[in-house]
């Protein structure tokens, strides 16, 4: 049976396969992951759709297809394999190989109208029959021959470039199609080109074919010395680097900060820990108690759940909450919290946590991680102590949560005094797009996560 593409998400056209797991001639098991797949949006696995044997791998690793090209082919008993063979060797087949050398001396004859186009070089790609008509004028001719030449090139890559992925790192990387081979079928401009092509004019700063000036890159980036070691980016990585340069290009990033006391939400946290965990099977942290806020907080500030569209600011009055996971330290995704401003605190935590699981596994779909109106990271688990994020677009706001820990703070006695308490206390810090609103309107909508974190009865809320 045929596997192919498969349709990842509602918006996604088409994919690149990152790693086959099974190789022609192994087995693989109905549902067993058999490759993976790299969109614009998030690395999938996906898995077989039925048990058999890899007779064929039709699209190598690295190549960029549409959805429902064929990838490769099962076969249960693995006889898509040996047929092939016998094609190619005459002696294992009995019946096969006698006609095969029968059509043999037609090809043989084959060969002289083409030494005969090939005394001439241009008209290879002609009809045979035409060869000898035309060396009685071989002037006329010879200037109807070079033009296809001259234009063949830079049409070749042009039909290559069907992929939207492709035209926006050929945009990035500031290189032009017809300077890149494309190795892709018909030769097709394929991402493992782009980055090819990329990877040559960053060695040598200079567009490739030109040759490099000496003086151009002085400094340390200019050469590599014994113990340097080049990682390539991922895919992962380059569309995180990719998202981060367009939104610092896009969005005017102002940064405003806010100290939090946590010290009623790690008492609510203390005395149900034993009873979540019991239930749960994992421990209940901070961030849901956070998100829960940031909810009720938008309701109030609508304009920080929003985008700009070109003069316009598109206000979105359901909050599709993302959240930032990070991918064991090779990049960044933030998957979807639908409907995030209708659940409860349980709810909430128990879909951060299973997203979370699912990113790290490669086991989201595309749609998985569209359509987020507000996000919210979470480098607090390292112990930051303010982090300054960089907008995730097309939004107008995000939101970091810092290390949460004791600290010494001023609070008022019940007899009015002031006092200096040890309470557990963390820095949010709201990067926000100014294009959208002003410095107040952020500042209050701190401001009000800040005071339902402080105020809100969270016992209740675990009850």
């Amino acid at each position: 049976m045929d596997v192919t593409m498969p349709q990842l998400g509602e918006t996604v056209t088409e994919g690149t396969i990152t790693r086959w797991f099974k190789q022609v001639g192994e087995e693989v098991a109905a549902d067993e992951p058999l490759f993976e797949v790299s969109t614009d949006k998030v690395d999938s696995e996906v898995p077989a759709p039925a048990g058999g044997v890899v007779t064929e791998i039709l699209v190598p690793e690295g190549e960029t297809v549409e959805v429902g090209t064929r990838l490769a082919v099962l076969d249960g008993g693995g006889a898509g394999a040996p047929t092939a063979e016998p094609a190619a060797s005459a002696p294992t087949g009995p019946s096969e190989p006698e006609p095969e050398p029968e059509p043999e001396p037609r090809p043989e004859p084959e060969p002289e109208p083409e030494r005969a186009a090939e005394a001439e070089p241009r008209p290879a790609a002609g009809a045979p029959p035409e060869a000898p008509e035309q060396p009685e004028p071989p002037e006329p001719p010879e200037p109807r021959r070079r033009p296809p030449p001259t234009a063949a090139p830079p049409s070749a890559p042009a039909q290559g470039v069907t992929s939207p992925l492709v035209r926006r790192l050929l945009d990035q990387h500031g290189l032009d199609a017809a300077s890149i081979r494309g190795t892709g079928e018909g030769g097709r401009i394929t991402r493992r080109d782009v980055m090819a092509a990329a990877e040559q004019t960053r060695g040598g700063d200079v567009a490739p074919g030109q040759a490099p000036p000496a003086p151009r890159q002085p400094g340390p980036l200019a050469r590599t010395q014994n113990g340097d070691e080049r990682i390539p980016f991922d895919n992962i990585r380059r569309r995180t680097a990719e998202h981060m340069v367009r939104s610092k290009a896009t969005s005017a990033h102002v940064y405003t900060s806010v100290e939090v006391d946590f010290e009623r939400v790690e008492r609510a946290r203390r005395a149900h820990q034993a009873e979540w965990r019991a239930a749960e099977g994992f421990s209940l942290t901070y961030l849901p108690f956070i998100s829960r806020a940031v909810c009720d907080a938008i309701v109030e500030f609508p304009r920080v759940n929003a985008s700009v569209d070109g003069e316009s600011l598109v206000v979105r009055h359901a909050v599709h909450l993302g959240i930032a996971v990070d991918l064991d330290f090779q990049g960044l995704i933030a998957p979807v919290i639908r409907d995030a401003d209708g659940k409860r605190l349980w709810l909430l935590a128990r879909e951060i946590r299973e997203l979370a699981e699912r990113a790290r596994a490669k086991q989201l779909s595309p749609d998985e991680v569209l359509g987020g109106t507000f996000t919210i990271t979470n480098p607090g688990p390292y112990g930051s102590f303010i982090t300054l994020p960089i907008i995730n677009q097309p939004q107008v706001a995000i939101l970091s949560t810092d290390g949460i820990t004791k600290r010494p703070v001023v609070v008022e006695g019940p007899d009015g005094d002031d006092a200096v308490a040890i309470h557990h206390t963390g820095l949010f810090a709201l990067a926000w797009d100014h294009r959208a609103f002003d410095g107040a309107y952020a500042s209050a909508f701190l401001r009000s996560v800040k005071e339902i974190l402080e105020h809100r009865d969270w016992e209740a809320e675990l009850a």
